[in-house]
């Protein structure tokens, strides 16, 4: 993304889950409040204006999504699945124990602001680049702060994780966690998801987990996108916020081995791939 304006991707993605909100069953699907906190969010930011949330939330936009599903299929359905994953495992974590989250990337994302109030013993952190944060921290702000909801502006390609969460007197290193990075990991090089799950074993206490979605990596060794990948990642290459990483489902398990996780499909019933992506959860 460019470093200086808000995440186009963290965009789109709050707009496709308003649509989502259009699309008769996808209420089953994701959680109670999601699409309505979603408009509100963007609105109260000034992310979006109301005619666009107004377009975006008609079966005509449904219509529109569907017609380009072409490209990815599955993909229009698929950012809902994830977003239901990633609160599926918040609330299994908490109950197992849970005393923290940490929303990795979390755009305009409302998990935090819609359950902070519900597991109130429960600390809620948000991590992203300031040029998405602190337009999402005026919304958030507008739409009622949470006392146990922390937004951190921080962009974690000039500072480590470990030393950002180090100076928030709130976290505690040491607590069984949660972690989330929803859509987060294809956008990173190699190097960095590496560095990147290090770094979470290193903040969070025993018995924490981690839910993310990945790519597989195609037999040319690129992110697989389907039959369209070529165009698929043209298009994101051009348009500044191209895929980097994926790996095999068969070799996710040495991968997470090697940075202090334990793949663990067992807590969750979410199997097999969503669209162009698969849903993964590590336990520490």
């Amino acid at each position: 993304m460019r470093k200086d304006k808000p995440s186009k991707t963290a965009y789109k993605v709050a707009l496709n889950i308003v649509t989502l909100g259009a699309k008769p069953g996808m209420n089953k699907v994701l959680p109670p409040g999601v699409f309505e906190a979603t408009e509100k969010l963007l609105f109260a930011s000034g992310a979006a204006g109301a005619t666009l949330i107004r377009w975006s939330r008609s079966r005509r936009m449904v219509s529109v999504y569907e017609a380009f599903d072409w490209m990815m299929p599955g993909q229009f359905e698929a950012f809902g699945h994830r977003k239901a994953f990633c609160e599926c495992q918040v609330r299994d974590g908490i109950g197992a124990g849970a005393t923290q989250v940490l929303v990795l990337g979390a755009g305009y994302d409302t998990m935090g602001w819609r359950l902070a109030p519900e597991f109130a013993g429960v600390n809620f952190f948000e991590i992203d680049h300031p040029a998405t944060a602190l337009l999402k921290a005026r919304g958030i702000e507008a739409m009622g702060q949470r006392d146990n909801l922390h937004l951190i502006p921080e962009d974690l390609g000039k500072r480590k994780l470990v030393d950002v969460l180090k100076a928030n007197q709130s976290w505690d290193q040491t607590a069984q966690t949660v972690i989330a990075a929803e859509g987060l990991l294809m956008y990173l090089p190699s190097e960095a998801v590496r560095d990147l799950f290090g770094q979470c074993a290193a903040i969070a206490g025993t018995n924490s987990r981690i839910a993310f979605t990945y790519l597989c990596t195609g037999t040319d060794g690129r992110p697989d996108a389907g039959r369209w990948t070529g165009l698929v990642l043209w298009i994101l290459k051009v348009t500044g916020e191209p895929w980097l990483w994926s790996i095999r489902p068969e070799e996710l398990g040495r991968f997470l081995g090697e940075t202090g996780w334990t793949n663990a499909p067992e807590l969750t019933e979410w199997t097999g791939k969503n669209g162009v992506e698969y849903l993964g959860v590590a336990r520490k």
